[in-house]
């Protein structure tokens, strides 16, 4: 076990973490995407929803 926690250790080390800019930017990307597909797919269900009420 302890050698695996060394070794988990070691490789974070050589992780490249991104910097604040890049993790704001890498943030603001993905919320903007979530809502954008949130929103869609709340409009795709709703007008399906109609155009099958039709029928």
């Amino acid at each position: 076990m302890v050698k695996f926690l060394k070794d988990v250790n070691r490789e974070m080390r050589k992780v490249s973490w991104p910097k604040g800019n890049e993790l704001t930017r890498y943030t603001v990307i993905v919320l903007v995407t979530v809502i954008f597909f949130g929103v869609f797919f709340t409009v795709t269900d709703l007008v399906l929803s109609q155009i099958l009420e039709l029928f």
